[in-house]
């Protein structure tokens, strides 16, 4: 299912910056996390940091993970706009799952089984998006 784009190689490793909606941007080029989609949460800002962090929640629990490394992504797919769905990896963390397990992302239906048992552990749990009040 994946599609080749010119001047890209099968792997994408370098520093990369959060978007609000849970993307990567690396090299210039958006990309979305294979196997889940993160619902909308409300915007918190960790003021303990200078300068303070500030995101949805999915968002700010990946700056956190980002900070151990850079992540190296294997694409799965390009869309027509040029971003990529790809398997990120922080080390030997897949930040996909990491999401899942956190709860701030659902398994979308196309997903492994892996991950579907893990969003079903944090919804069990009620952590992340399971356990935030509705109206938040």
């Amino acid at each position: 299912m994946f599609s080749a784009t010119p001047g890209w190689s099968a792997d994408v490793k370098g520093y990369a910056f959060v978007n609000d909606d849970g993307t990567l941007r690396v090299r210039g080029k958006t990309i979305h996390l294979y196997g889940i989609h993160i619902p909308e949460t409300s915007i918190i800002c960790k003021t303990a940091f200078r300068p303070p962090i500030c995101g949805t929640r999915a968002a700010v629990a990946l700056v956190f993970k980002l900070n151990a490394g850079w992540p190296h992504c294997e694409p799965r797919e390009t869309h027509s706009d040029r971003s990529i769905t790809a398997v990120c990896r922080v080390d030997d963390t897949d930040l996909s799952a990491y999401l899942l397990k956190s709860g701030w992302a659902v398994a979308t239906a196309d997903a492994p089984i892996e991950y579907h048992t893990l969003e079903k552990i944090a919804r069990t749990r009620r952590i992340g998006v399971w356990g935030i009040p509705i109206g938040e």
